[in-house]
């Protein structure tokens, strides 16, 4: 699996910093990609980033609320690891867009 870095060079929404894809290389998924991740500043000025899943918004009685498309069968924490490479693929990116700037 690779990870796909886009910039959102738009600057819109305020805070979203790039999206992310995953490219299947191998396996029953190789050829395909996932997407719908993004790289957001956290919220509060604290610093560091955050990643958000694909998910699916719908409404309910008025209410936007969104359903995770991508969720853990048992291990709640089995997100944080793909959340990590992603943030270091994002690492990698920015580090690449220095060096050519």
């Amino acid at each position: 699996m690779t990870i796909k870095i886009t910039p959102n060079d738009k600057g819109n929404p305020p805070g979203k910093l790039a999206e992310a894809e995953l490219h299947f290389t191998d396996g029953p998924l190789a050829g395909l990609k996932l997407i719908g991740f993004a790289v957001w500043e956290r919220r509060g000025g604290g610093g560091g980033r955050n990643v958000t899943f694909p998910a699916r918004q719908y409404s309910i009685n008025g209410e936007r609320r969104s359903f995770a498309l991508l969720r853990p069968v048992v291990d709640t924490t089995a997100q944080n690891n793909l959340r990590e490479l992603i943030l270091e693929a994002f690492h990698a990116y920015e580090e690449q867009a220095a060096i050519a700037s």
